[in-house]
């Protein structure tokens, strides 16, 4: 079957591509695009999406850049500055001049990510719904509440809530939020970050209930895996995120596996060819 990831970051110490702050720069080693396709090549992972890194910030030329040298590997999924009055103009610039495809979005539940209230978010969502590009959703389940929201306002736009919005096990209240968003016929959920969410070493059997959970509300059309490397490096290998799901969950038949290892992916990010 065909293996796509649609959730990696990285980055390099290559001074064309400056930090936005050099004072703060991303904790641990360079991990940059040559890496990731060893990676891949060692695990039979066809294809990657790149998501811009927070530490980056607005300056997506690094993905860009790893699309255009390897086009037939990567795609990319950048940022804009959400309090940014111009952002939606900038989600264009990126998508039509660079070739981007996707935004993140990372509102905060707390009063830091209020921004995803005020005014400047409905514009962007529509924007990114006229370019036809999918909004990724970094979260916590508090959240979902003001995307559903912004969602009714926005048909034909696809959204992939990332990593489950990372809810616990244990909290009933947020996994009811986040089924709740299977009612958008649009959006997606990416079945990661269990290695994050377990008390139990590999693989994590304890998180194994809540995805069993997603995939029966949201259908295998809907759902993907995804590494997160390097993020997933301080519990979790690259190679462990994969066969978490295509060797550790029994629950998932064959057919279904086949879409929630790649050809999901392929329903939001083409890669130049459409999903069968």
């Amino acid at each position: 079957m065909r293996i796509i990831d649609p959730h990696v970051h990285i980055w390099t110490q290559d001074p064309a591509f400056p930090w936005p702050d050099p004072d703060n720069p991303p904790t641990g080693d360079e991990r940059n695009a040559e890496m990731l396709l060893e990676l891949m090549a060692i695990n039979g992972v066809e294809k990657t999406v790149l998501v811009q890194p927070i530490h980056n910030l607005w300056d997506n030329s690094y993905v860009i850049d790893a699309v255009k040298r390897y086009p037939d590997k990567f795609t990319a999924v950048g940022r804009v500055d959400p309090q940014d009055p111009a952002n939606a103009d900038h989600l264009t610039v990126w998508t039509e001049e660079h070739g981007m495809h996707g935004v993140r979005l990372s509102p905060a539940v707390d009063a830091a990510g209020d921004w995803f209230t005020g005014p400047l978010m409905l514009p962007l969502f529509k924007r990114a719904e006229q370019l036809g590009v999918p909004m990724l959703i970094l979260t916590g389940p508090g959240r979902l509440v003001d995307l559903a929201r912004l969602l009714e306002q926005v048909p034909d736009l696809d959204v992939s809530i990332d990593h489950m919005a990372d809810v616990h096990m244990d909290d009933a209240a947020g996994r009811k939020l986040l089924m709740e968003m299977a009612r958008f016929p649009r959006v997606y959920v990416k079945i990661s970050h269990t290695w994050r969410l377990s008390v139990e070493p590999y693989p994590w059997r304890d998180t194994h209930g809540l995805v069993e959970e997603v995939y029966q509300t949201f259908g295998a059309e809907r759902i993907m895996w995804g590494t997160d490397w390097p993020v997933c490096l301080a519990q979790a290998e690259y190679s462990q995120a994969l066969t978490l799901v295509r060797d550790e969950m029994p629950f998932f038949c064959q057919e279904d596996l086949e879409w929630v290892l790649g050809k999901t992916v392929l329903r939001l990010w083409p890669f130049g060819e459409a999903a069968s």
